[in-house]
């Protein structure tokens, strides 16, 4: 999706996501939208095997509009990663404006005890003025 320089790669905890986004059509729609990619890599670094139960993520665009994904699973599926594995997941999102941000949570399951936790996502920061799309973590 994007070139490996623009990627932000954050730990939480045994699990490390790495992130991305890009501008990917700024004609979207007859130019009334901007059409934004993402790309998430969830991998298990832990000795136990963990089930990704769903996310929380928004986008709030500068005009103060903001929209949200909570849900169960990712496109249909509960993917469960054994110590080692990983998942990755892209979307695009359209939007009426050329500056947003990105940010939310992945909920998880951890376990033979069956903990449920949530592991903060890379902010992702569209902005379709600069050549390149920024990242960052917020704490």
């Amino acid at each position: 999706m994007t070139d490996t320089d623009d990627m932000i790669v954050m730990e939480e905890g045994d699990v490390v996501i790495t992130a991305a986004s890009e501008l990917v059509d700024s004609s979207y729609r007859a130019g009334e939208e901007f059409l934004w990619g993402y790309y998430f890599c969830i991998e298990n670094n832990s000795d136990e095997k963990i089930t990704l139960l769903g996310k929380n993520w928004n986008i709030t665009d500068d005009s103060g509009r903001s929209f949200c994904d909570d849900s169960d699973g990712f496109s249909g599926e509960i993917p469960e990663l054994e110590p080692g594995e990983y998942f990755e997941f892209s979307a695009t999102a359209p939007l009426k404006a050329a500056h947003a941000v990105f940010y939310g949570s992945c909920k998880i399951l951890k376990g033979a005890a069956k903990i449920a936790e949530s592991v903060r996502l890379p902010v992702l920061t569209f902005d379709a003025g600069r050549g390149r799309q920024s990242a960052a973590v917020l704490n």
